[in-house]
């Protein structure tokens, strides 16, 4: 029987370290610790890589394969009954824009908040389009989440001074943040506020992934600073934001102004749904939790209460 003689370590491809900037099914646009960019895919059919990942990789020709991709320290994902879809890995800070023209869905913004919190990402919301008539009425709807403390940055994208735009850079400096908000909220405005070059940048990279017409599907990362210690994480929009990755009994938990009040029920296994002595509903009726959080938390725990497969 023979056997194939190994090459020496010396003689094996050195695997190289890289940061996944922009991705789009099996292509990644995989940068170098020097700045240098080049196309890769995953090695197989399918591919886990998303924007933020560090990956090990080897040259292939022109292009590169991601061999590995490292442990990540948080990811950002959703999941409904029949796929989980991925935003990005290795966040420091989830931004989710809203605005009041159009009214924002609070609906999807608890869910993004409560997506964070079980990946341990701290989270900010930015109200956009604060020079508008309907900024009173989304302050409002944002009060509960200010008082339970979530940041609230108040923005007005397409009027910001020169000062209001520092102030929004500071509050992005030295971080990774993803930012996720519905069309209309200003994302495509704040993203060309930050950074000149995204429009060409987006062409870039749509270019070498092959996107073609599907650009909106790739995600990307802009650095907003020359030392590449700040950066904005760009994804596509979206209808749905399950959270079918998380259980039902842990859902109260994960929502800030709901867990200041656990731990007075008179039942361990309470739902915190109809069952007596409850002490989530009796803040509620004390008025220390918001009627809209409140049917927010119902209308995730029921979904999630639903047989899982």
């Amino acid at each position: 029987m023979s056997t194939r003689p190994q090459l020496p370590a010396s003689a094996e491809p050195a695997l190289r370290s890289g940061l996944v900037v922009a991705a789009h099914g099996r292509h990644a646009m995989v940068e170098s610790p020097d700045g240098q960019r080049l196309r890769c895919h995953a090695r197989g059919k399918k591919s886990d890589m998303v924007v933020g990942d560090q990956v090990s990789w080897q040259p292939s020709g022109d292009e590169g394969v991601v061999e590995r991709i490292e442990p990540r320290r948080n990811l950002l994902f959703r999941q409904d009954e029949w796929r989980t879809k991925s935003f990005a890995a290795n966040l420091d800070q989830l931004l989710v824009l809203v605005a009041g023209e159009p009214m924002f869905g609070e609906s999807q913004l608890a869910r993004a908040l409560v997506a964070a919190e079980s990946a341990g990402i701290p989270a900010l919301i930015g109200l956009n389009k604060t020079d508008l008539p309907a900024a009173a009425a989304a302050r409002a709807r944002l009060a509960p989440y200010a008082a339970m403390g979530v940041p609230v940055i108040e923005l007005a994208l397409k009027t910001e001074t020169a000062a209001a735009t520092q102030r929004l850079a500071a509050t992005l400096a030295g971080r990774r943040t993803l930012v996720l908000g519905p069309s209309g909220s200003g994302k495509s405005t704040l993203i060309n506020l930050l950074v000149p070059k995204a429009a060409a940048l987006v062409g870039e990279i749509s270019q070498a992934l092959q996107a073609g017409r599907h650009t909106t599907t790739a995600t990307r990362l802009y650095w907003l600073d020359d030392t590449r210690s700040a950066a904005l994480i760009d994804s596509p929009g979206f209808q749905e934001f399950g959270l079918r990755q998380i259980e039902a009994t842990a859902l109260a938990p994960l929502m800030p102004d709901l867990r200041v009040h656990l731990g007075g029920c008179r039942f361990s296994n309470c739902t915190h749904r109809q069952e007596p002595g409850c002490s989530l509903r009796a803040a509620l009726e004390r008025g220390e939790i918001a009627a809209s959080r409140w049917r927010l938390y119902g209308e995730i725990h029921e979904e999630l209460s639903r047989t899982r497969w």
